[in-house]
């Protein structure tokens, strides 16, 4: 017994001394992080920003996020994926970081690709033959119960019942994160290769699923509505709905006769000069809160959030502006705020940024006033010059730039 005593007190003073171990190790992780992201890691990005090179600049973000990945995971013993988290974060407290995430892009597309090639290896499809049941339960918990919890906990918030219905289609599956700890959980034998198989195949249907639960918002939202206690809980909510931050001076109502600008980056921003110069009183809505500090440092008023929100809509006094201009990169945001914008005033001007031409062929389709493709655009301006140097800048030198903009 006291052989037993002694052995339960070791084991005690073990775990007391792993969990110490541990504590001081987070503690250490977080003072680094602070430091490094605070002072290191933006001195650094930013000299080699100065050097004009782009790759350069790439080279220096791949090699901060890859070492302070790998160095947690060293030093500290987190997981590769909590240091590459964490990496992100220190990226993120640098004034580059929407350089950084904008020259990512490409890799992340591509490290996604792979990532989810790696995931489909590892699914066995004979779990759907040999347990559908178990199968169904996984879907039906994380598409009905996850999604459900999140609208229940919107709702409880006081927002707008929509909204909470957009965020519990876009929280009806699981991703990157759950493969993480599912993998985790099996390769320290907490969890077994059949339940592995369940999660996998419970995550890919329900991505798979996803896009129709959006789809299914709108038809959904309007068969509730035909019932009056369900009616009540979706209308609860949207007379008082405020977005986040209103412009200064603004009280609750927007300006009248104005031009709408959302997005206020390397392009917004040379729109929102212009206009303010010509005296167009301008409504800026952008989401990044450094955007929306130097758009009010410059006298612009700014709504602050995401321009493509149902509550920030109804605040951008669409109904009684001149002018809308979308200069957000994101394709189905562009088209969620065309289509709401014409919804409340038919006649409203709309210039439209687009990064491809199906994306501009749909909404030249009188989707419209203008939609501008800035690939074409460049290609118009540099044929321009090139005609302009080789001395063809006259009537003759106008068939190129014609042939290469296509018809309107």
């Amino acid at each position: 017994d006291r052989r037993g005593a002694d052995a339960a007190a070791g084991a005690g003073t073990n775990v007391l001394a792993t969990v110490g171990l541990t504590l001081g190790k987070v503690a250490l992780l977080v003072a680094a992080m602070l430091f490094v992201g605070v002072r290191a890691v933006p001195w650094l990005l930013a000299q080699v920003a100065r050097t004009g090179s782009r790759e350069l600049f790439i080279l220096a973000v791949l090699a901060v996020a890859l070492g302070v990945a790998f160095g947690s995971a060293v030093l500290f013993g987190v997981s590769l994926a909590l240091g590459a988290f964490l990496a992100g974060l220190v990226v993120g407290e640098s004034d580059l970081s929407h350089q950084a995430a904008e020259d990512a892009l490409p890799l992340r597309d591509a490290f996604a690709v792979l990532f989810f090639v790696s995931v489909g290896m590892l699914f066995d499809p004979a779990i759907l033959l040999t347990s559908p049941g178990r199968v169904l339960a996984v879907v039906l918990m994380i598409v009905v119960g996850k999604s459900l919890a999140a609208f229940l906990l919107v709702v409880a918030l006081g927002r707008p019942a929509r909204t909470g219905l957009i965020v519990a289609a876009g929280l009806a599956q699981i991703g990157e994160f759950s493969f993480i700890l599912a993998e985790l959980g099996r390769t320290l034998g907490l969890l077994p290769d059949e339940g592995h198989s369940l999660i996998l195949a419970g995550a890919l249907l329900s991505i798979t699923l996803n896009p129709l639960l959006f789809r299914a918002i709108d038809p959904l939202e309007a068969r509730l509505r035909r019932l009056p206690r369900a009616a009540a809980i979706l209308s609860r909510g949207t007379a008082g709905a405020e977005p986040a931050e209103l412009p200064h001076g603004a009280g609750h109502h927007a300006p009248r006769d104005h031009a709408v600008l959302c997005g206020y980056g390397r392009v917004g921003r040379l729109i929102g000069e212009a206009l303010k110069r010509h005296g167009v009183p301008c409504l800026v809505v952008e989401e990044d809160r450094t955007r929306v500090q130097e758009a009010r440092s410059r006298g612009i008023a700014v709504l602050h959030g995401d321009a493509a929100d149902g509550t920030l809509l109804a605040h951008m006094g669409l109904a009684e502006a001149r002018l809308l201009v979308v200069a957000i990169p994101d394709p189905l945001a562009t088209r969620h705020i065309v289509e709401e914008a014409r919804r409340q005033n038919p006649g409203l001007a709309v210039v439209a940024r687009t990064h491809s031409e199906e994306e501009w062929a749909y909404l030249s389709d009188g989707r419209v006033s203008e939609a501008v493709l800035g690939e074409r655009e460049l290609a118009l301006a540099m044929a321009r010059l090139s005609l302009h140097y080789v001395g063809a800048d006259g009537a003759d030198g106008q068939v190129v730039p014609q042939a290469v903009h296509g018809p309107r």
